[in-house]
C-alpha cells in the first residue's frame, strides 16, 4: 500500500457505447436503455495523496476547468468519507486525456477511480458492490468504471452483465460537440421506444445503432462530417450522448494507418479496447 503522505497514480479509462438504444421509460420517468461498455486502454490519470486532517481538495491543473464544487472527483471523494464515516481526506489531481462531453465517459470514469482507490487507500474496504451503489448516485455510467469489466448493460445503465469482447482498436474523432445530455433526452426526435435486444442480437454482428446519432447528425454538422469520414473504414458509430465518434478494427496497424489518412485537422487517436480495466489491474498489483 502507498504510504500516506506519498502520492499515488491510478488509471481512469475512457470507454465506448458499441450501441445504444432506449427501450422504454420507468415510472419515475428516467429512460431504460440498452448499451454495450467497451472499456478502453486509454483515458486520465488520477492521482491522490492521503491527508490526516479529513479534508478533500482538488488541486487545479491546465486546461482542466470544471468548478470544484461540481467536479465529479470530489463529490466521490466526499461522499465515500461520509459512507465510511473516515476521518481521512485527499488531495487530488487529475490529468484530463479524455475530452469533456464526447461521450467517452471521462467525468465517470475519474469518479470511479477515486472511488474504488480511495477505499484502498482509506483502507475502508467498502467493496466493489458497495461502491457501485455509490457510483450510481453519481451517474449512470459510473458502476461500469466501479465494476471494472467491459458489459452489457440494461436499465439506466447500472444493470451489467460482463462480456469478454476480445482484442479490437478502435479509431477514435473528437468532433468538439458537446451538448448536456438532460437536454438531448428531451429531444422530439429522440426514439424512445425500440425493441429490446439481446446479447445474443449484439453478438450476431449487425449493428444496434446509436439513439441519439440521428439527433446529433441533424443538429451538428461536424457529427455528421466525422461519421461520413469514418464510414470510409468500416460502420462508424457515436459513442454515448456525445459527440465522440469511433470505428473498430481488428488490427491495430489497420487502425493506425487510417489515422494517419484522416483530414488535417481532426482530433484523432488509436485506442485498444481492454475486457478489464487498467484501474482494477494497477490495484491488484498495488
Amino acid at each position: 500500500m502507498t504510504p500516506r503522505g506519498d502520492w499515488s497514480a491510478w488509471p481512469a479509462p475512457a470507454k465506448l457505447n458499441l450501441f445504444l438504444r432506449i427501450v422504454g421509460r420507468r415510472p419515475d420517468g428516467y429512460h431504460r436503455l440498452q448499451t454495450v461498455f467497451q472499456l478502453l486502454d486509454w483515458g486520465d490519470i488520477v492521482r491522490l495523496r492521503v491527508r490526516e486532517d479529513g479534508q478533500v481538495r482538488r488541486e487545479a491543473t491546465e486546461g482542466y476547468a470544471v468548478p470544484e464544487v461540481e467536479d465529479l472527483v470530489v463529490r466521490a471523494a466526499k461522499l465515500l468519507k461520509s459512507e465510511a464515516k473516515t476521518t481521512l481526506g485527499v488531495d487530488i489531481v487529475v490529468e484530463k486525456k479524455i475530452p469533456l462531453g464526447g461521450g467517452f465517459g471521462g467525468g465517470s470514469s475519474d469518479a470511479a477511480t477515486v472511488l474504488v482507490a480511495l477505499d484502498h487507500l482509506w483502507g475502508t474496504g467498502l467493496g466493489e458492490a458497495r461502491l457501485a451503489v455509490l457510483g450510481l448516485a453519481l451517474g449512470a455510467d459510473v458502476p461500469v468504471f466501479v465494476r471494472g469489466r467491459s458489459a452489457w448493460a440494461e436499465g439506466v445503465g447500472e444493470l451489467l452483465t460482463p462480456l469478454d469482447l476480445g482484442p479490437a482498436s478502435y479509431l477514435l474523432v473528437d468532433t468538439g460537440v458537446s451538448v448536456p445530455t438532460a437536454e438531448l433526452f428531451q429531444a422530439p426526435d429522440l426514439t424512445r421506444d425500440a425493441p429490446a435486444a439481446t446479447i445474443s442480437d449484439f453478438a450476431s454482428g449487425p449493428s444496434l445503432g446509436n439513439a441519439f446519432e440521428p439527433v446529433l447528425r441533424r443538429r451538428f454538422q461536424a457529427v455528421s462530417m466525422a461519421l461520413d469520414t469514418l464510414a470510409r473504414f468500416g460502420a462508424a458509430a457515436l459513442t454515448g450522448t456525445g459527440g465522440g465518434c469511433f470505428v473498430r478494427f481488428d488490427a491495430r496497424a489497420d487502425a493506425e494507418a487510417a489515422l494517419a489518412s484522416l483530414p488535417a485537422g481532426m482530433r484523432a487517436w488509436v485506442a485498444g479496447g481492454v475486457d478489464v480495466s487498467p484501474l482494477h489491474r494497477a490495484l491488484s498489483s498495488s
